[in-house]
């Protein structure tokens, strides 16, 4: 037995995938049996203060379980290690359930390098009045429901784009293999610190995406659009035309007038990293690069 490098830990996933307690069970039974020593915090429980935090926190599923993961134990700077029950596992540690237990072994040997990933705020300010902030590891994103609108963007205080489409996205690196990809953005090695702004449908003539220092401000002004509340939010009630997300988290409804301001967080995310050049091995799966 080994003394553990990780006083605290917890796990992480939904309740409706049905392998992730019995993998929970499987490694928990692994860990006691080598490192007696492991405190297991309780399973859904978020901490309340960083005295409470886990040091390392196994998430089971796929990529969209994993960005919930960093979204609820951002705050606590907890090393995040994805085991993936999903599809490609872009954000996994560990791509094969085969392979949990071993990538396990390294993690507890510290064969690992613990990868920061950006997050971005976006801040909505109506009237002049801040009414929203949020964080997002992947992606902010503006959009018309079913419908166009306008959309002027700029960088610090230039004009970039006016989009009158169905909305644009702001990615961070991590986030280019999500929903920018499916948007014709490109793809950004994750440890790359930028921002990408993404054109959604455009009916202009089409901009390529424009790739940015991470310290810059991008500010997005609602100019127009037609309303008319085809959507009410569940979470608040609100009708809706144009919303914002945050990795698909929050929907907030947003009107005329309004304006977001996305930048830099003060805040990381670490995520644990097994294999040296492991993005490339994840593209190469995904597009069955040879």
């Amino acid at each position: 037995m080994s003394k553990t490098p990780f006083k605290k830990i917890s796990f992480y996933y939904r309740g409706s995938n049905p392998r992730a307690p019995v993998w929970e069970k499987r490694i928990k039974s692994w860990i006691k049996k080598r490192y007696p020593e492991t405190i297991f915090l309780e399973t859904g429980i978020f901490p309340k203060q960083k005295k409470d935090a886990p040091n390392l926190l196994i998430v089971l599923g796929g990529d969209g379980t994993i960005l919930e993961a960093s979204q609820k134990y951002q705050k606590w700077n907890s090393l995040i290690f994805g085991l993936n029950l999903g599809h490609v596992g872009f954000l996994a540690s560990v791509r094969e359930p085969k392979n949990f237990l071993s990538g396990i072994s390294k993690i507890f040997k510290k064969k690992y390098r613990a990868l920061p990933r950006m997050l971005i705020k976006a801040v909505i300010y109506r009237k002049n009045k801040k009414i929203f902030s949020a964080y997002a590891l992947n992606d902010v994103a503006v959009q018309n429901l079913l419908g166009m609108v306008d959309i002027e963007v700029f960088v610090d205080n230039h004009p970039v784009q006016y989009i009158h489409g169905t909305g644009v996205l702001i990615a961070t690196a991590t986030g280019t293999t999500a929903y920018n990809l499916s948007a014709h953005g490109p793809i950004v090695m994750p440890d790359i610190k930028c921002l990408i702004i993404t054109e959604l449908l455009d009916h202009n003539i089409p901009t390529p995406s424009l790739i940015i220092k991470r310290n810059r401000n991008i500010i997005l002004k609602i100019k127009d659009f037609r309303k008319q509340n085809r959507f009410i939010i569940k979470k608040t009630g609100e009708t809706a035309d144009v919303v914002l997300t945050t990795d698909t988290e929050n929907i907030i409804s947003l009107q005329k007038g309004d304006k977001i301001i996305i930048r830099r967080s003060e805040r990381l995310v670490r995520f644990a990293e097994l294999e040296k050049n492991y993005f490339f091995k994840s593209l190469q799966e995904k597009f069955a690069f040879r």
